[in-house]
C-alpha cells in the first residue's frame, strides 16, 4: 500500500511470484468513471472509492484460500478496513511503501498511467500512515524489499 509511484505493483507482482500466490492489481478494479475523473486531474473522494473497495474486497475473499497479494493504495484506515472485511486479521500482512516526494514525482512522470502526477499531492494529503504495517523504503530494490519481508512471511 502507499501513494502512486511508490512501487506497489512492482513489489506486489514479485512477492506474488516469490510466494506462488495470486496477484491482484487494485487499479484494475476502478470504474470507468473513476479512471476518467483521475485522467482529468480530479482526485477521488470517499464516495468514489466505496464501490472500488467493495469490488476489490470480493476478489480478495474469492482468492484468499490459495493466497493473494494485492497492490492497492489503501490510503486511509477506513479503506484498509473495507478491503479486509471478512478476512481474519492474522492472515493479513500490510506493507507500506514510503518514499520522498521528488522520487515519487520522477517515477510518475516516467510511466504511462491514468493517474497524473498532479494528483500525488491529494494522495499525500489524505494518507493515513498505517501503524500496523511493515514500513519499507520504496527506493530499495525489489529483492531487498522481499528480503526484508521474509521474516514476516508464512
Amino acid at each position: 500500500m502507499g501513494v502512486s509511484g511508490c512501487g506497489k505493483t512492482t513489489l506486489g507482482k514479485a512477492l506474488a511470484d516469490f510466494l506462488e500466490h495470486f496477484f491482484l492489481e487494485g487499479d484494475a478494479f476502478h470504474s470507468k468513471e473513476n479512471i476518467e475523473k483521475m485522467k482529468r486531474g480530479t482526485p477521488l473522494n470517499d464516495y468514489d472509492r466505496i464501490p472500488w473497495l467493495v469490488k476489490l474486497n470480493k476478489e480478495i475473499l474469492a482468492s484468499e484460500k490459495n493466497g493473494v497479494v494485492v497492490a492497492c493504495s489503501a490510503l486511509k484506515e477506513r479503506y484498509r478496513s473495507d478491503l479486509s472485511k471478512g478476512i481474519i486479521s492474522e492472515k493479513i500482512l500490510w506493507v507500506y511503501l514510503h518514499s520522498d516526494l521528488n522520487t515519487l514525482k520522477k517515477r510518475l512522470e516516467k510511466r504511462a498511467h491514468f493517474m497524473p502526477a498532479s494528483l500525488l499531492k491529494s494522495q499525500l494529503e489524505i494518507l493515513e500512515v498505517p501503524g500496523n504495517a511493515i514500513h519499507l523504503e520504496a527506493a530499495l530494490t525489489t529483492k531487498e524489499q522481499i528480503n526484508q519481508l521474509k521474516p514476516y512471511l508464512r
